[in-house]
């Protein structure tokens, strides 16, 4: 069995996406050069979609022209469209996410977009990234249930992660935008898109509002998976999810897997203490039950 597992920290650009109090760039690339720094090998950046829908991401580029690269760590930028790529590639970005939803629904209500017209938007995204040596990661929302149409078919997650591989993603991350998946269910999921798509190029992302984040990335550790994404000190979360408690803690995660005895490569403690100074920015309890659990009563400061 492959002991190691690699966390995609999704932190500054989904945990942060949402924040009503705008962070300035200063503070998002601290935050990325203090994320490179814990041992990390995947984190990403920013996004580049159209600062009228996100403006707490107008600052994408001079975000990812400030962070220091680490070599062997790779920082995605998410990007919706041609404009957002060739914003993106102006300022040296060499891979890429993309995304749709397994919804109909939240397809619509989230980029005015059937998922076919998504899929059909990216083609010559995915083309252009294949002619720069572009590497291109997907995502697939909704995969466990969606806030407008309840419950959302497994037959959609497998058709929609089989239609973005065959497009070109090295890597599909399948995501319970809203939290409400259990861990058979997730299980379940994973299976069924790993019996069209290979289980090496996949990923979950859980966010956490029931509760049940860690225990679904267990079962679907179980069946198989090997990359997890997560956000440091519990941020984000999706908007349009009654009680959203944001994406499971990275903290968290590495916590468990390495009591599992699975390598990471990650400082937990220097992760910590960054989820700790970030929380302390935001104005809020850190989101991660072991940074809590390690922070003496009155000592809540960043080392």
């Amino acid at each position: 069995m492959n002991d190691f597992v690699r966390i995609v920290e999704v932190g500054a650009r989904d945990g942060l996406q949402n924040e009503k109090t705008l962070v300035p760039a200063a503070t998002k690339i601290e935050l990325i050069d203090r994320l490179s720094a814990t041992g990390l090998r995947s984190i990403e950046a920013t996004s580049f979609v159209s600062p009228k829908w996100v403006p707490q991401l107008a600052d994408a580029a001079e975000v990812y022209i400030g962070i220091a690269k680490r070599p062997g760590v790779r920082y995605p930028v998410l990007v919706p469209n041609q404009q957002g790529y060739e914003r993106a590639r102006a300022v040296g970005v060499d891979e890429i996410a993309i995304f749709s939803a397994a919804s109909e629904a939240f397809n619509q209500r989230n980029i005015n977009a059937s998922i076919e017209e998504s899929l059909l938007r990216f083609e010559p995204v995915i083309a252009r990234a294949k002619a720069d040596g572009v590497a291109v990661r997907g995502y697939v929302s909704t995969v466990l249930g969606c806030p407008y149409q309840g419950d959302v078919p497994v037959a959609e997650v497998v058709r929609v992660a089989k239609a973005l591989h065959a497009m070109g993603c090295y890597e599909i991350s399948l995501g319970d935008t809203i939290g409400v998946g259990t861990p058979t269910k997730a299980a379940a999921m994973l299976r069924a898109v790993a019996d069209e798509v290979p289980m090496t190029a996949l990923a979950v992302h859980f966010h956490d509002t029931y509760g049940q984040a860690l225990a679904n990335i267990l079962a679907c550790l179980e069946a198989g998976v090997r990359v997890v994404d997560a956000a440091v000190s519990g941020t984000g979360g999706c908007p349009y999810a009654t009680g959203a408690s944001g994406n499971v803690a990275t903290e968290d995660v590495a916590y468990m897997l390495q009591g599992m005895g699975l390598d990471t490569g990650i400082d937990l403690d220097a992760l910590s203490a960054t989820g700790r100074w970030l929380a302390q920015l935001l104005g809020r309890p850190t989101g991660s039950k072991f940074t809590q659990a390690r922070t003496p009563a009155g000592t809540d400061r960043a080392r």
